[in-house]
Formats: C-alpha cells, sequence, structure tokens
C-alpha cells in the first residue's frame, strides 16, 4: 500500500506553498535525533548516516515515508546498475546497495524498474566510453592509494552508465538528478526523475556529531489516533568480529581491487509508538529496536543479540547517540501548530568562491518573519539566467547539507561539483514547520577559472566545444588518462599536444569558423574514443 492517507501530495503541495503573511494554523510531527561520528580513522572509509523514517499504524499498515537521506531518496543509491557487493569508495557511482533499507524498502508497498547496465554486465565496471556520460554527482572507482582517496573528492570528471530498464523489480527508487545525454545514455534515464516519489522528504544526510532534526507536516485529513514512527539506521563500512571483511569481501571481478568492502553490521532499527491528538504530544526511545537482513533479502526485523556491536559511538546500535539534555535518542512530538506568518527572506547574502565550490552566507530569518527558526530552506539555481519569484519552482533544485540557526545568526550554505568559468544565479527561501514559505533570495556569481599550469582539460577540444564540461571533450580527456598516459608513445603525443595547443585554442576559441572546423576534426578522434572500454 502506497499510503494511507495520500500524505507525499499533501507534503509536497506544503513545500512549495507561496509565501502568506496570515498562513492557517497546521498539524506538524517534529523529530529530533544524534547522528554519531563514524568510528573509521581511514578518511576513504569515514560515512555519514544513511537515515528513513516512516510512519505506520500499531497494527502495522504503511502510512507515509516522512523523510529520507537523498543518497538513496534522490541519487538513487539502492537501485543503481551493477552487483550490490561492488568495493566502495568516495562517492562511488556503481552498484546498487540494496542493503542500506531492507526493512523500509520491504513495507512501503512500492516497486520500481530495476536499472541494469545498458550492455547486460552487471558484473563489469568497464564500459563502452559512447554509453557513458559525465556524472554530475557520483565519482569514478579509486585506488586507496590514490591522493583522492585520503580527502573523499573525485579524481576527475567521472563517466558512468546511467543504466536503462532491465526485466526485474528493485524496491529503491532510481537517481532523478541526471538528464539524459541523447546518444550515450538509454531512453530511460528520460523516466528516472518521474518515477522518483521521495523528492519532498529527500534531504542531505545530517552533519554527524551535531543534533538533528526534521519536521513532517500532517496532511489536513490526517486523522487523530496512536501511530509507530519508525527509523532506520545505516553506514557503509561499520565493520565488526561478525560483519567483518573476511565475511563479506568484496566480489572478485574486473575493478576489484579498486576501493574495499564496504558491508559490514546491517541497518539498526528505532520504533517509537506516539500518538496524535487535540493537544501537543511528546514520545521517545532510549532502546534500539532489532536490525535488519544483511544481504538486504527481507523485510524482517531480527531481534537485538551479540552480533551488533552496543559500545561504541557511531557504530551499531550507537549509530545514533543520546541526545544532550535528554535521555532519548529519538524523540517525536506531534501536535497543532498554531503559525500564522511565513518566514522572512534571508539577508545580505554573500558569497566565497573556491575550486568547484561556493560557500554562500546570508543573516537568517525567523519562523515568524524575523523571529524563532526556520525548520529547513529551499535551495535552487539556474545558469546563464537569473533566478526569480517567478520562476523559482522550475529551476533547479540543490540539496546542501544546512545546519540551522537561529534567526538573526549568519546562515552557510554549500554548492559542490560547480563549473568552472560559469554564471549561476542561486534563489534560497525559508520554510516553516508549517510549510509556509518566505520570499526568494537571489545571489548570482561567476566561478572562477581553472588554476593557471594545471592541465585538466583539453584545451583544443574545450575550445571547439565551448565547455569543459561538454560531454565529448570528458571522452577525450578520460581516454587521454587511462590510454595514453600508460604508454611511452602516449606520454609523448600527451607532451605535444600540451605544448603546442594552448596557443592554438586561444585563436580557435575567437572564431566560430575555427571552431566549426575544429569540432570536424575532432569528430573521427571523438568517434574513436567512444568506443573506448572506460
Amino acid at each position: 500500500m502506497r499510503s494511507l492517507f495520500g500524505g507525499m501530495l499533501a507534503v509536497a503541495a506544503s513545500l512549495v506553498a507561496p509565501a502568506s503573511a496570515h498562513a492557517a494554523e497546521c498539524r506538524a510531527i517534529d523529530v529530533d535525533f544524534l547522528p554519531q561520528e563514524s568510528p573509521n580513522a581511514d578518511p576513504g572509509t569515514r560515512r555519514p548516516l544513511q537515515i528513513v523514517a516512516w510512519i505506520e499504524t500499531p497494527s502495522g499498515e504503511f502510512v507515509e515515508t516522512v523523510f529520507i537521506t537523498q543518497q538513496v531518496g534522490t541519487y538513487g543509491l539502492g537501485n543503481r546498475p551493477g552487483r550490490f557487493d561492488f568495493n566502495s569508495g568516495p562517492l562511488w557511482p556503481y552498484g546498487r546497495r540494496t542493503t542500506v533499507f531492507p526493512v523500509w524498502a520491504h513495507r512501503h508497498g512500492l516497486s520500481f524498474p530495476e536499472l541494469v547496465f545498458q550492455d547486460g554486465q552487471d558484473d563489469n565496471l568497464s564500459h563502452i566510453s559512447g554509453k557513458c556520460s559525465t556524472d554530475p554527482h557520483y565519482c569514478a572507482p579509486l585506488l586507496t592509494t590514490e591522493p583522492e582517496w585520503d580527502t573523499g573528492t573525485c579524481a576527475s570528471v567521472p563517466f558512468t552508465d546511467k543504466g536503462t530498464f532491465g526485466t526485474g523489480q528493485s524496491l529503491y527508487p532510481p537517481r532523478e538528478d541526471v538528464i539524459r545525454k541523447v546518444g550515450n545514455d538509454a531512453p530511460s534515464v528520460d523516466e528516472y526523475e518521474m518515477l522518483n516519489p521521495f523528492d519532498a522528504v529527500s534531504k542531505a544526510s545530517p552533519k554527524s556529531g551535531v543534533p538533528a532534526a526534521f519536521t513532517w507536516t500532517m496532511p489536513a485529513d490526517f486523522p487523530a489516533g496512536d501511530f509507530v514512527m519508525w527509523l532506520e539506521v545505516s553506514r557503509e563500512f561499520d565493520q565488526n568480529a561478525t560483519y567483518s571483511v573476511d565475511r563479506y569481501p568484496g566480489p572478485q571481478v574486473a575493478y576489484g581491487n579498486y576501493g574495499v568492502p564496504y558491508r559490514g553490521q546491517p541497518s539498526v532499527i528505532y520504533r517509537v509508538p506516539f500518538t496524535v491528538g487535540n493537544t501537543e504530544t511528546s514520545a521517545t526511545t532510549l532502546d534500539w529496536y532489532g536490525y535488519g537482513d544483511p544481504d538486504g533479502i527481507d523485510g524482517a526485523i531480527r531481534q537485538p543479540d551479540g552480533t551488533i556491536t552496543i559500545d561504541t559511538p557511531g557504530s551499531g546500535a550507537q549509530r545514533l547517540g543520546i541526545v544532550p539534555g535528554g535521555n532519548y535518542r529519538v524523540r517525536v512530538n506531534a501536535g497543532a501548530d498554531p503559525d500564522f506568518a511565513a518566514p522572512a527572506g534571508p539577508s545580505e547574502l554573500s558569497v566565497s568562491l573556491s575550486r568547484g565550490n561556493a560557500r554562500i552566507s546570508f543573516i537568517a530569518p525567523g519562523d515568524d518573519g524575523v523571529t524563532g527558526r526556520v525548520t529547513g530552506y529551499e535551495v535552487r539555481y539556474l545558469v546563464g539566467s537569473d533566478v526569480t519569484e517567478d520562476n523559482f519552482a522550475t529551476a533547479i533544485v540543490a540539496k546542501p547539507a544546512i545546519d540551522i540557526v537561529d534567526a538573526g545568526a549568519l546562515q552557510e550554505l554549500e554548492l559542490e561539483k560547480l563549473l568552472p568559468e560559469t554564471t549561476y544565479s542561486v534563489g534560497i527561501r525559508a520554510l516553516d514547520n508549517c510549510g509556509n514559505a518566505g520570499p526568494v533570495s537571489v545571489i548570482s556569481f561567476t566561478t572562477p577559472s581553472r588554476a593557471s599550469g594545471e592541465v585538466d582539460a583539453c584545451f583544443i577540444a574545450t575550445a571547439a566545444y565551448g565547455s569543459l564540461m561538454a560531454n565529448d571533450v570528458e571522452q577525450l580527456r578520460r581516454f587521454r588518462d587511462l590510454a595514453l598516459s600508460h604508454s611511452v608513445l602516449g606520454q609523448l603525443a600527451i607532451t605535444t599536444y600540451y605544448t603546442f595547443s594552448p596557443p592554438v585554442a586561444g585563436v580557435v576559441g575567437e572564431s566560430e569558423v575555427l571552431r566549426t572546423t575544429a569540432r570536424t576534426w575532432l569528430g573521427p578522434i571523438v568517434s574513436a574514443v567512444r568506443g573506448y572500454r572506460f
């Protein structure tokens, strides 16, 4: 059963509701908890928690998903092409992580087409270049000896096969953040976004070590009564003596030496019975309730036992800690919220730019005008045109992690993986816990060029195609990194190219005739590279 009360549509409507100076009273459910820091010392295996929360009736009838971290809810962590047991590393692109939320996945009542690689070879991490396109979120596989392993960053612009619909079904949604590259990506990619129903409740993973909270606005027809709030919490690389690398090794397949085995202790479950009534109610839990299937095959909850770590913060049953000042790990407050004013707009916006990132700062508005604390922010952007109140709802959604501060304090958020030498217009508006939205505040900026001396792109190709991120440019660059750089003749060709191409690129970039000629010249090379297996 997808939803007992159709709450998803109501939540989506409330999150995009227009600003109102006289908003009606609403009923909201507030949930707070403390995500613990990862206990891992290796930077390449430190992971934020993946969390999903949903409501059921006491008899076990599914009501609604009310919160899900965006790795699953937006970026399709549970339904990607590739084996579920592929090794993992910083922001890897492949492998359907069906073990992340097995209890929730088997209870929500939805199913989606399972994604497979376009060539049908799900055991392989090497794919024809012409079936891959640049990836806006995930990174390429890494060896543990590469410097990016310790920084958790991408070594280069990655190419991934975004997959296509297979014959099977998945209990996880596909990613919704990609736009199909015609000729490379399968037509199925066009349908990914509309198949994903969790956009309204998909949020960035909460910051570890800091108390976190989320709010779900109850639909108008949500009845009074008793309910159960469930939280399922997962973390990669959370190994112990029972769930060890020896017991859950990575597969012996191509690229098997990249990354390390990620499977460890399974998801753990927290359960909080609560009541919705005419007055505000509060309920808590201090204990964990059980754990999910380590192989993700079923949705049964295993009872607590000695296989799960209970004495290490951030691991096993202590993935959620005791909230400071309270004797609980999860608290659920439910009741009416007499919220009659929308938030004000963010003010005094400023931006600090670094390579690929923009840190935006502003004075935080309040929940009611300029007082109180907002529940969250909606952030959207456009490239090459300005965000306005009129087009805000159709601009591209960004979901940065934000630590909410009180009204009047300095609020910061960071946008990552931005293109160089590109003009962005970013709109931000505040939301309160009734879904009332404040006015949109906008800031525009142009990202810096690449640092002098960097040979991180193909000069002539970049000039010819007009953008470093053009798919054909990155195909050439990837071929350079994976093929040419591993032979003496290839290294000589690279050296020659970078010696003579910068001044030529300057001339090409200034003439559309020369740009067209260069693209014609590069065409056969690109066609050949598209057949190379990355």
